[in-house]
Formats: structure tokens, sequence, C-alpha cells
């Protein structure tokens, strides 16, 4: 199927910011939705099956229609994943749902999941998040987390993980307490700069707003009006987990995330995270928001390698 359009009235500004530079988004485009598009000026001429054909024209009207500055890479890799995936690209980029108030001021919930999962943080009081890497499980609970603090709706956030390596063993770990955990808190550290700032971060841990409670030192603790956050929790036990969930005080709030298609337990040991997903599927405040590979929001081939270990999960079992 061949489509034709021309972009009127004709702006050249636009048309450069719609295209990229050397005109990469366009070839970006062919790739990902298997099309040919050439362009002479403002005419534009797509061909290829008839759905990928609609379906790339539609993402050049959208583009074009918020191309008035240039297009962020981010930005249009998403509107491409969003294409390839049936959903209609919007005009302005942008998708409803709830706003957090962090450095980031464009931060929303990308996919409908993402809108759940922050929707279920506002509301509930522990909420798990489930599913792939790249689907903004911890850096959407580290927002919410963010924004909380800024608000004055808790007065610290507390960042927890299991030590767990990744299938290695690094021996013994050299400094005091928080220097042993930070290797396994680099991923909240990482959305933390990105949300508030290297400067803001580092005053935060100085005044006590922001702490690291490594899960093995969890036991007798009450965390009252804090945020509080456990990631990796697929690597957690069934009693790590027990443990952790009654940790919860007054005023405070719990995102527990894991991927249970990434657990490094020893072999024969059951995750908590697992567990507490089938026995706390009843228990009022507790929500769960399950991700899937259509969530994914990194590069594009990371949407691909996730199906295509899902599948070869499947075949095996």
């Amino acid at each position: 199927m061949i489509l034709r359009h021309e972009f009127l009235p004709v702006d050249n500004n636009r048309l450069s910011h719609l295209c990229g530079s050397m005109d990469g988004h366009l070839r970006d485009m062919e790739t990902v939705l298997g099309v040919s598009i050439s362009r002479r000026n403002e005419f534009f001429r797509v061909e290829g099956p008839k759905v990928s054909a609609e379906r790339a024209m539609a993402l050049l009207q959208a583009l074009y229609a918020r191309a008035d500055a240039p297009i962020p890479h981010e930005e249009f890799q998403l509107s491409l994943m969003d294409t390839e995936r049936g959903r209609p690209p919007k005009a302005d980029g942008r998708d409803t749902g709830p706003a957090l108030r962090t450095r980031r001021a464009d931060l929303i919930g990308r996919t409908d999941n993402q809108r759940l999962y922050l929707n279920n943080i506002q509301q509930h009081d522990i909420t798990f998040g489930i599913g792939p890497a790249g689907t903004g499980k911890t850096f959407l609970a580290v927002a919410c987390a963010v924004d909380a603090l800024e608000r004055s709706a808790v007065q610290r956030i507390i960042l927890s993980r299991p030590a767990v390596e990744a299938g290695e063993r690094l021996g013994f770990l050299p400094g005091d307490l928080s220097q042993k955990v930070d290797p396994y808190l680099r991923p909240l550290y990482d959305a933390l700069y990105d949300l508030m700032g290297f400067d803001k971060v580092g005053r935060a841990f100085e005044k006590g707003q922001i702490e690291i409670a490594p899960l093995a030192f969890m036991r007798g603790r009450t965390l009252n009006h804090a945020f509080v956050i456990l990631d990796e929790a697929q690597n957690t036990t069934r009693e790590q987990m027990k443990m952790f969930l009654t940790r919860l005080g007054f005023g405070s709030r719990c995102v527990v995330t894991g991927d249970v298609s990434q657990i490094d337990l020893p072999r024969g040991v059951d995750s908590g995270l697992i567990d507490a997903e089938r026995v706390l599927r009843r228990v009022r405040g507790v929500a769960t928001t399950r991700f899937t590979s259509a969530d994914v929001v990194r590069h594009p081939l990371v949407a691909r390698i996730v199906e295509a270990y899902d599948i070869a999960s499947s075949d095996r079992n």
C-alpha cells in the first residue's frame, strides 16, 4: 500500500524536527514499522503493508503537530514503540494520568499499567509492582517517594533491597554498612539523582530525609511517616518478606518491586514476592500491578528481548 501526504502550511523547521538529524527519525520508523518512507520537501510517501503504512503515516502527522521544537530522542522512541504496538499516537506526546512533583516536570505514566501503578501507589498503603526489566517499576516508585517528600506527606524516604548477587559471588565488600550496600542500591540512587539532583540528594542524606536500610537489619523497627521502597523483592525469602511488610507504621506508604523471572535465590528457596502476591491478593489496602513487555520504556529492542525470553520460557514449560 502507498500513502502520500503533503504537510501544510509548509514549515521547514517543523519538517527538519520531524525527520531528525540526517533523516534519522524516518530511518528508525522504516526499521521498526517495516515500511519505506521517502520525501521531497513537504511531500511524503509511505509504502508498505496496509496496517504498517497507516500507522507510519499517523505517526508522521502526530510528530509534525508537535515539531515546533526539536523532538527529544526519548520522546520519539516512546512514540515509535507505541505505534509499533498499535497505540494511536498523540499530537501533544503526553498521556493523561497522575503528575508527580519532581525535578522532571514531564514525569507521568507512559502506559496504561504505569498509570494504574501510580494510582495504586497514591491510593493504597502497600503496592506491589511486578514485571520485567525496563517497565519503570523502580523509577516510578522513587518518583512517588520524592513527590511525597516534596509535599511533606512523609518525613523521610527509606530504601531497601536484599543483598543478593545476580549469579556472581562478589565476596566481602570494603567499607562501612552504607558503603557495603551501595552497589546493590545503585539503581535507586540513579533514580534519586535524576529526580532530585545530586546536591539535593546529598543534603537529604545529611538531614536523614533519605535512609538506606538493609533488609537484614530491618527486624524490630517500626517505620512511621515514611515512604518505604523494597527493590528486587523477588530475591527475598518468605520470612524476609513477612518481616519487611510488618515494619509499616503510621502515616507510611510502602512499594515493593520485583521481577519474578530474575530470581537469584538458591535452588529450592521460595521467593517471598511470589508468596506475598498470592497470600495478600484479597487483603484490603494492598494493590498489585502486573507489568508486561508492552510496558517496557527502554530501548525498543529491550521489549523484543523480554518477549523472546518469555516465549522461550513458555516453550520449556
